[in-house]
């Protein structure tokens, strides 16, 4: 996943009080630039070489808007002719390219629209036509039937218009108009018709990619030359030399060919052969193996033609013959025998099967009649063997299987609640169960508009936001929200947040709180997931301080105020247990630590929770921070805050069917998996930050299981660690000294060791390694530190490593 489209700027990345603004240095864009160039030179694939060329255009902008001062990265109004809610073509990183994504060329629909209604080619002149008398009539009947879908929140914006005016709102549409006038020219405010209103996802009906997406994956499948010449060497040429071989084999007298003079019906017999040959090679020309002198079948093959011409062979030529029907005997046997026979039937079998083009061109068109803007409940029923009625039409082989590679693609387009898809496997990740919890979350969202025409309007326009890419972000600002676009707030005196609609959300969030961690539980929720929580919380009326992961290479020093708040809700929940115990939290003492002040420019930020991250991962505060240095400070707010898992375990209420303690030990199954891959990593970094996280969250969990639950938990982490590999047992065992030693009333010091300068039960455990992020203060960054010369920091876009 790129960055900037994990959410990680959103409203926390901040500079350090008192310095100056920050300037994005081009070096990040001009190595992106580098490379897309050298691979629009240099790749074989025409395709990616095309998406290359589209990438070197892109980054191009990016560095002339830069150069120029049109383009301000770093803010989240970066273009600075459009505003906020304008959706930018973003790049990778978080650039803006000054281009908004709604512009461009007329699509289709558009193209369409202008032609029937006798425009001008000009989306002025759509934007025009809309507002009359017959366009409003027509976007009107869009509304009432659903028939359309919304790809970019813009194109919602005349639909809004629409409804206001049906409504007879008519000052708040002119006041909505106001604000589109101006770049009309520009954007593109049409919604696309489809053929039929989308049938797709209600209540927790969810897909993870619509049935266009897979008939357009299906459709960029090739035929594979290599594929093809394989089978045609199966089917044509490995049977053509079975033929010459047992023509040659009539000669062989004493284990010798040609012991006399062939026969003129051996040698009408090679004539007919060799006509043959030439008609196979000029139907077949895939396979070109036959044609190379060292092959078994050019040496019978032009040893025949010599003899068919009137030549003896000779003495030489003898030789290659007896050679190479020797070896062909040897090899499969003489063509005939049983094992001869049993190997070319698995290989014509091999030669028949179906190709994977071939299927997915079979597929595809199974798949032409589905509506192309949703998922399928029937899925399965599109990935059938091959039917007699298909064999008739496509002569592929009745009942022939459809490959996993291609099943598995159209088992994407299932539509079907969460754990189904889960189940099925479709949803392996909680990166991919993040990007289908903003269907849930239009759903549950929307609920609150009782008309049903606006429901579904903003309900598809929800869905088109959330694709919105993240932009950099410095100096704490926050990415633009939903209710900041202008048709949104033009209609959000319509929304009702009822009791019901509240209820809904609130089983929403905790259903999806319990399905991230019990199907992930090593795993640190994803930033696009934790603002659809955050969503859900609001409509179902809790005001959470939802916490996004941060990134080290543009943290600049401090936090917004929502981050202490979430160590007072984590200080509710742990105060007094074993995660507080072992990673030296005094929580009594965060109670009040921020109260929300004013940052140098206007902005709210935490000092003082800030200082005392600062304090915990050992970072002078008033220096620059490395990027290693960022990540321990960061660290250490993701322990004080437990990262989102105290709101889910406490405010949410989620409480998972099995208890606490399955949860942990699959947390650390995922710290002991990640610990046998750092030996030998030449990049290790990612792996041991995942580590840490892992094995926080194992601690969270354990934390809250029962006492005697928590012993047998601890006697299972201890099991599970000794099947691991030599060296993954070596990082673990300080560890888990560590945490017995905490259990059963000791205290670690700041460097891990024990505080009272003890032994570790376990003399072989040693120290605690920084490389597991497990110690309380000592976490895995100081191991960045201790391994290379701390860096000075960087300006974002000047990072190594993006």
């Amino acid at each position: 996943m790129d960055r900037n489209d994990s959410g990680r700027n959103d409203g926390h990345d901040a500079i350090t009080p008192g310095r100056e603004p920050v300037h994005v240095h081009s070096a990040y864009p001009l190595g992106e630039l580098a490379k897309a160039f050298t691979t629009a030179l240099t790749h074989h694939d025409r395709r990616v070489r095309a998406r290359a060329e589209d990438r070197v255009d892109r980054w191009r902008k990016v560095l002339a808007g830069m150069a120029d001062g049109t383009l301000a990265v770093g803010s989240r109004t970066p273009v600075a002719a459009l505003p906020g809610w304008v959706t930018p073509q973003v790049v990778r990183g978080g650039f803006a390219t000054g281009t908004p994504a709604a512009s461009g060329p007329l699509l289709p629909h558009e193209t369409q629209v202008a032609h029937q209604a006798g425009l001008p080619a000009e989306r002025r002149a759509l934007f025009a036509h809309a507002l009359t008398t017959t366009g409003l009539a027509d976007l009107t009947d869009l509304l009432r039937s659903g028939a359309y879908a919304v790809d970019l929140p813009e194109e919602a914006a005349l639909l809004t218009v629409a409804w206001l005016a049906d409504q007879g709102e008519t000052a708040a549409a002119l006041e909505l108009l106001d604000i589109l006038e101006p770049f009309a020219d520009r954007l593109r405010f049409l919604p696309r018709p489809v053929p039929a209103p989308p049938s797709g996802p209600d209540g927790a009906i969810v897909f993870r990619w619509t049935v266009g997406e897979v008939r357009g994956r299906l459709q960029e499948r090739r035929p594979r030359a290599d594929v093809d010449a394989m089978n045609e060497a199966l089917a044509v040429w490995n049977p053509f030399a079975d033929e010459l071989l047992d023509h040659w084999l009539t000669t062989v007298r004493n284990g010798r060919v040609l012991a006399r003079a062939p026969k003129q019906a051996w040698l009408r017999h090679a004539a007919a052969l060799l006509e043959r040959y030439r008609t196979l090679a000029a139907e077949h020309t895939r396979c070109g193996k036959h044609r190379r002198p060292k092959e078994n079948a050019f040496i019978l093959r032009t040893a025949m033609e010599e003899l068919v011409r009137g030549r003896d062979l000779d003495a030489r030529r003898r030789g290659m013959v007896q050679n190479t029907v020797d070896a062909m005997v040897r090899r499969r046997g003489a063509p005939g025998t049983p094992e001869h026979t049993a190997l070319r039937s698995r290989q014509a079998a091999d030669a028949a099967r179906p190709t994977h083009h071939a299927m997915a061109q079979l597929v595809t068109g199974r798949l032409a009649d589905l509506p192309p803007d949703t998922g399928t409940p029937q899925a399965g029923t599109f990935t059938v063997p091959v039917t007699p009625a298909e064999h008739e039409a496509t002569s592929l082989p009745t009942g022939a299987d459809v490959p996993e590679a291609i099943a598995r693609l159209v088992r994407r387009s299932l539509a079907a609640d969460v754990p189904t898809l889960i189940g099925a496997g479709i949803v392996p990740s909680a990166e991919v169960l993040a990007a289908l919890v903003p269907q849930l979350v239009a759903t549950a969202s929307a609920a609150a508009y009782p008309d049903p025409e606006l429901r579904r309007l903003m309900t598809a326009v929800y869905g088109a936001f959330r694709n919105r890419r993240s932009l950099l972000l410095v100096d704490l600002q926050h990415q633009v929200r939903f209710e900041e676009l202008p048709w949104v707030r033009a209609v959000e005196q319509h929304r009702r947040t009822t009791d019901p609609v509240r209820a809904t959300a609130a089983r929403t969030l905790a259903d999806l709180g319990e399905l991230a961690l019990h199907g992930w539980a090593g795993t640190v929720l994803p930033n696009p997931l934790v603002s659809e929580l955050a969503t859900l919380a609001r409509t179902a009326g809790l005001m959470l301080p939802w916490t996004e992961e941060l990134a080290a290479d543009i943290f600049m020093g401090t936090f917004t105020p929502k981050f202490p708040a979430a160590a007072e809700a984590a200080a509710e929940l742990l105060d007094g247990t074993l995660y507080a115990a072992y990673y030296g939290i005094d929580y009594a003492n965060l109670a009040g630590i921020d109260e929300a002040t004013p940052h140098s420019r206007g902005h709210r930020d935490a000092p003082r929770f800030a200082a005392l991250c600062h304090e915990r991962a050992g970072v002078d505060r008033t220096t620059w921070l490395s990027v290693a240095q960022a990540g321990a400070v960061i660290e250490q707010a993701q322990i004080l805050t437990t990262h989102n898992l105290a709101l889910l375990a406490g405010p949410v209420g989620v409480t998972p069917p099995s208890g606490w303690a399955p949860l942990a030990r699959s947390a650390f199954a995922t710290t002991c998996r990640l610990a046998a891959r750092i030996h030998g990593n030449p990049r290790p970094l990612t792996t041991i930050k995942d580590m840490a996280y892992a094995w926080r969250q194992a601690l969270f969990y354990l934390s809250l299981a029962t006492p005697d639950a928590q012993a047998a938990t601890l006697a299972r982490f201890d099991d599970d660690a000794t099947r691991c590999p030599g060296h993954a047992r070596a990082r673990l065992a300080p560890v888990l000294a560590g945490l017995h030693l905490v259990r059963e009333g000791g205290a670690l010091a700041p460097t891990g060791s024990p505080a009272n300068g003890g032994e570790y039960a376990d003399s072989s455990a040693g120290h605690l390694r920084a490389a597991t992020g497990s110690r309380p203060r000592a976490t895995f960054w100081r191991r960045v530190r201790g391994g290379r010369r701390a860096r000075p920091w960087r300006p974002p876009g000047a990072c190594s490593g993006w």
